[in-house]
């Protein structure tokens, strides 16, 4: 008998049919012998049909009675599949992320798990139930309703457990498994059998939307075996865990991208010791998250810095550096828009010179001009124009030969 936690994601939930479809994967486990926590999201596009309406109401809704709203929609799906494993005998109930004993910092709209107490599930699993969880929210110590952010249901499953030392935790999407790349946009992105933490950390970081990076990050840090898999078909996933088979030939294992990446440039900075600690401490204190870092140096007392950020964060970071202009001293901003990241991922890469030089050819041999670059022990990151994204992911899935079923050894 293994303790297993499930995840199903809106669309796996998104009808009554859907519902009955993961009741019926649900029963099997159970006549299996597993015991089995469900955790779920808000049926299809739900969240943001709740959305819609607090925008009727007003423009500027507050954080905390958004929660409220929007922890509604997984509270139909966890009574709505409770109901469908009852209605074939199977002994099921639902607990909301509070009931569960989630309990997260006092934010709302992104809150952070900071325990987990499950004592209610636990004695729920004990008296043979399939225990069914809100994902998506929990409770402060102050006792407000609190919601994750995007991907929060994914890291209410993975948290869960690691509180419950659950065997593994499968997250079941509409997609069968992890990919070398998005197959939406490259037809010959192949499955991978097995990805490492650290590499599926840096592909959810980059990127790649099948899972949330906190959520891999949860499980690597307690060691909670991951299995991506789609709740439509009957077939092997992708699985994460700490290590993994080797595979001839993959130095590079998957390639991320992601679009509406913008370049700022502060120019004219002085060039001191507390320039690069002045503006970025600035820049967080807004939460404006930075991603690719470049210095330049014009002349003896003046520097430039460009980074990257989002394009939807672009008119709140122009206006923290206007504000800011006096006190950091620099002479102008610029800023360029329609750009891309693309990243090659693969913890072969520490052990083999000349990944990022290959990259490089590829791109130069394409006519493809790089603006940024930005490198760790395990993957190699540049900013295009997004206009040459696909053509660059192609280009470099191909030259790795990502597309070749590899040789596990």
């Amino acid at each position: 008998m293994a303790r297993i936690v499930q995840k199903y994601g809106g669309t796996s939930v998104g009808s009554v049919e859907r519902i009955q479809h993961v009741a019926s994967r649900i029963e099997r486990a159970v006549l299996a012998g597993d015991e089995v926590v469900v955790v779920v999201s808000a049926m299809g596009k739900s969240t943001d049909e709740l959305v819609a309406l607090a925008n009727q109401i007003t423009d500027t809704p507050s954080k905390r009675e958004m929660d409220m709203l929007l922890t509604t929609g997984e509270q139909v799906t966890i009574s709505l599949l409770s109901m469908a494993l009852q209605a074939r005998g199977v002994t099921a109930t639902s607990l909301t992320g509070w009931q569960a004993g989630i309990q997260t910092e006092e934010s709302h709209g992104n809150a952070r798990i900071e325990a987990i107490t499950p004592d209610r599930v636990e004695t729920e699993l004990s008296e043979g139930k399939v225990v069914i969880v809100a994902g998506f929210q929990g409770i402060s110590v102050n006792g407000e309703i609190t919601t994750l952010g995007r991907g929060g249901s994914d890291t209410t499953a993975v948290a869960l457990a690691a509180s419950l030392k659950a065997d593994r935790c499968d997250i079941y999407t509409d997609v069968t498994g992890v990919f070398t790349t998005d197959p939406r946009y490259v037809k010959s992105a192949r499955k991978l059998h097995s990805i490492s933490y650290d590499e599926m950390l840096e592909m959810a970081n980059l990127g790649a939307g099948v899972l949330h990076p906190r959520a891999v990050e949860f499980a690597k840090n307690y060691n909670v075996p991951l299995m991506v898999a789609s709740s439509m078909e009957d077939i092997e996933g992708t699985l994460i865990e700490e290590e993994v088979s080797m595979e001839q030939n993959l130095i590079v294992r998957g390639i991320a991208f992601e679009n509406d990446v913008t370049k700022v440039t502060v120019k004219g900075l002085p060039n001191r010791l507390q320039t690069l600690s002045r503006l970025f401490t600035t820049l967080s204190e807004h939460h404006v998250n930075v991603d690719i870092i470049i210095q330049n140096q014009i002349d003896e007392n003046h520097i430039n810095i460009s980074f990257s950020i989002t394009q939807s964060s672009l008119k709140e970071t122009l206006a923290v550096l206007q504000e800011a202009q006096e006190e950091l001293q620099f002479t102008d901003v610029v800023f360029e828009e329609e750009l891309a990241k693309v990243s090659i991922v693969g913890s072969g890469m520490v052990s083999n010179p000349g990944v990022a030089a290959k990259m490089f050819d590829v791109l130069a041999n394409n006519d493809i001009f790089v603006k940024m670059v930005s490198t760790s022990e395990i993957k190699v990151s540049v900013v295009v124009q997004e206009i040459d994204m696909v053509l660059a992911v192609e280009m470099l899935h191909k030259e790795f030969q990502l597309a070749e079923e590899a040789v596990t050894v």
